[in-house]
Order: C-alpha cells, then structure tokens, then sequence
C-alpha cells in the first residue's frame, strides 16, 4: 500500500484530508442500499459516474417470488431502457444436497451466455423459492464511464438451485458500447424478488 503524503512534506499546507476512497487502493465505498420487497426490480440510477473506476453490487439473501427463476442484470447506456449490448460467458460448478444420485459437475451453460444481446444476463440461475432458499454474491462493474473503451463486468454467485443443488456459478462479460454506462437493474426473468438486499459501493482508484 503506497502512502501519500503532501509533495512539500508540511503538513500546514495540507488545506482538505483525502477522501477514503483515496486512502486505500480497492478501498469500497457503501453508495446506496436496495431492498426487495415483493420488487419487480432492483434499480440503481444515480451516482454510477466518473467519480469511481469501478463499482461492486454485493446481493445477499435474494430470495424469488417464482420458484426456478433466474435472478439477472441489465445495464443502461444513456437512454431510458436497461438493454445495453452484451457479449458473455457463463459457467458453474454443483453439488446436490443429499448426494443420492452422485451429481457433482462443472459445466458451461450455452443457454445462459450472450452473443450482442440485449435482453438481461443472468446471474443466477433457476433460484429456488423455498422459504430456505435464496442466492448471494457479487458482480464487479468496471471503468462504466469511459466513452473510448467497452465496459467489463463479472461476478460470482452462490445459489440454492431450486431442485436442492448448491451452485457456484461464474459469469463475465462487456458492454458492447462507448457510451457511458450509468444505471444498474436487477430482477428476476419472471415474477418478483420477493425479498433481498443489493449493496452499491464505489471502489477506491487504483492508480
């Protein structure tokens, strides 16, 4: 960790302390909090700007109103619509809960990727709706301010895939776009989240 200090090393003339974003490489920032309740979406629409070279949306406990749905992400370039497009992969690894049939796999899933789609993303897939079941993780939206570059994003998600499998499922991808990406939208392919929490937080510049 690189330490900062004043160039002419007095501290009298230091006039503003720096942000904590500034203090620490990778430092998150909490930006804003969602919560589901019987929700058709989760949205962040505000404070994904310049300010930040990335940010991470950490859900935790979604649980779908629809049992074997898929919990999914969409961006918005400038307009109104969240269908900026997406080009991406998506594989998991699973385990079923009794282990009766022996079915542990780690396997792509054509039927969960896009190629210069539109449509959302899934990242979690076939969410159980169990009163025990939900899924968590985290997708890592990366530089969406740039107007030269396309814009990365990933994550990762543990889900109670809703036949009684624990998934460990991986997906990345880009926005095909220059424009600035500046709105998130969460939701499931059908139906509400019925209940949940999705963190927004800026990340610290690494530079």
């Amino acid at each position: 960790m690189a330490i900062r200090t004043a160039v002419n090393r007095a501290l009298t003339e230091i006039t503003a302390l720096p942000t904590a974003a500034a203090l620490v490489n990778g430092n998150l920032t909490l930006l804003t909090t969602a919560t589901a309740s019987s929700s058709a979406n989760l949205t962040f629409d505000s404070s994904i700007d310049s300010t930040y070279d990335s940010y991470v949306f950490k859900y935790y406990n979604i649980h779908p109103g629809t049992d074997g749905k898929q919990f999914q992400v969409g961006f918005r370039d400038g307009s109104t619509a969240y269908d900026a497009t997406k080009t991406t992969t998506f594989f998991r690894a699973g385990h079923d809960e009794d282990a009766s049939n022996n079915e542990s796999y780690l396997a792509y899933r054509t039927d969960s990727d896009l190629a210069q789609g539109t449509g959302a993303q899934r990242v979690g897939i076939f969410v159980g709706a169990d009163n025990d079941q939900c899924c968590n993780g985290e997708l890592h939206l990366f530089n969406p301010s740039s107007t030269t570059f396309v814009k990365h994003f990933m994550a990762r998600t543990s889900n109670n895939y809703y036949v009684d499998y624990i998934q460990d499922e991986y997906m990345a991808g880009y926005c095909n776009v220059t424009a600035a990406i500046d709105g998130v939208q969460f939701s499931m392919s059908s139906g509400d989240i019925d209940s949940g929490v999705i963190k927004m937080y800026g990340v610290g510049d690494i530079q």
